[in-house]
């Protein structure tokens, strides 16, 4: 991190969170932001379900909620980027304060509830998308929608000519039953709508799922069960957590999705356990706590064909993308992978 930014994390600290999200997000745009550009090599370039990534490192929905920074963003050096959650109309979401930062644990806190523009803001902006870039959607539902099932599909619907790939979200814990979507009956309907959506697209892009770290080890047999038997193009693993375990900082107790570094062991055995049942055949995006090149690395060990971050630029700045690719791929040529492939499910 340059001596620039590390003085402009600190004033972000120094204010209300979500503020300070906001204005991050405008530093982009107005290129306040020193950005690397992309970031690849022969050992770092892979594919994910057909796409082909110039590396394994994603930004996690949730940064850009709305694609207000879809060109900033697609020169920060990751290997693609995730915005939404979108649902078919705009939401105001939960009632603020809804974001808190834990410094000692190095975690966020937050219960958003799927806050966006809606679906046609989405939209208008994805029209106008950097096409260098590969850029998916995270599909949500309203919470008052009287069919949310059917939502997914009509935000794919709607977003689906200018995407590279959707993640139907039904693992947020912040929208109320929304979690019960990933019960066997339930979620095999639900991904059979989205799939036949996406098939009469002119352009059918791959569909991932995203699933909870907080599910037993039946429940992710199921859920493993139903991705092969729909034919899901691949699982993220994991959106955030309910547990409270270890957490040392004041807003440990505030309501909400956990995410960050101690979302990182959790997350990752959710992905271990995919992979056993998967057996490897269903591509795998590893998701929760990723702060590091170790961290990339053993997500990539356990499973998971590219990984995704966010909470960390919390605390790393937008500096920390480069940081991590370096770490990676010095990790790779040291065990004496030539490509991320080779790597994917060897064990941690």
């Amino acid at each position: 991190m340059s001596w620039r930014e590390d003085l402009g994390m600190a004033a972000f600290r120094r204010i209300d969170p979500e503020v300070a999200h906001g204005l991050a997000l405008r530093a982009l745009g107005l290129g306040l932001v020193c950005l690397p550009g992309q970031i690849t090599s022969p050992r770092l370039a892979t594919r994910l379900a057909g796409l082909s990534l110039p590396n394994p490192l994603g930004l996690a929905a949730g940064m850009d909620k709305n694609a207000v920074a879809l060109g900033p963003l697609s020169r920060a050096g990751f290997g693609f980027l995730e915005v939404g959650a979108t649902t078919p109309r705009p939401q105001q979401g939960g009632a603020k304060p809804r974001l808190f930062r834990l410094p000692e644990d190095r975690a966020v806190i937050n219960r958003f509830g799927f806050n966006n523009e809606g679906m046609e803001a989405m939209a208008a902006r994805l029209r106008d998308r950097p096409r260098d870039a590969v850029i998916g959607l995270n599909l949500g539902a309203n919470k008052d929608s009287p069919d949310r099932a059917a939502d997914f599909s009509t935000v794919l619907a709607r977003c689906g000519p200018d995407l590279d790939f959707a993640t139907v979200n039904v693992s947020s814990p912040n929208t109320e039953n929304l979690r019960d979507l990933q019960g066997k009956a339930a979620l095999e309907a639900l991904l059979q709508g989205v799939l036949a959506t996406r098939d009469g697209l002119e352009r059918p892009i791959p569909v991932f799922l995203k699933i909870a770290p907080d599910l037993s080890e039946a429940e992710i047999a199921d859920i493993a069960a139903v991705a092969a038997g729909v034919g899901i193009d691949g699982i993220v693993a994991t959106n955030t957590t309910l547990s409270r375990d270890g957490l040392t900082g004041r807003h440990r107790d505030q309501k909400g999705g956990l995410s960050g570094a101690p979302l990182f062991e959790k997350s990752t055995q959710v992905l271990e356990r995919l992979w056993a049942e998967t057996g490897g055949a269903i591509p795998l995006i590893g998701v929760g706590g990723v702060g590091s090149g170790g961290e990339a690395y053993a997500k990539i060990r356990a499973g998971a064909s590219a990984v995704q971050l966010y909470s960390a630029l919390v605390y790393g700045g937008m500096g920390l993308v480069s940081t991590i690719l370096q770490e990676l791929e010095q990790l790779l040529e040291r065990d004496g992978f030539a490509t991320v492939a080779e790597a994917v499910g060897v064990g941690r």
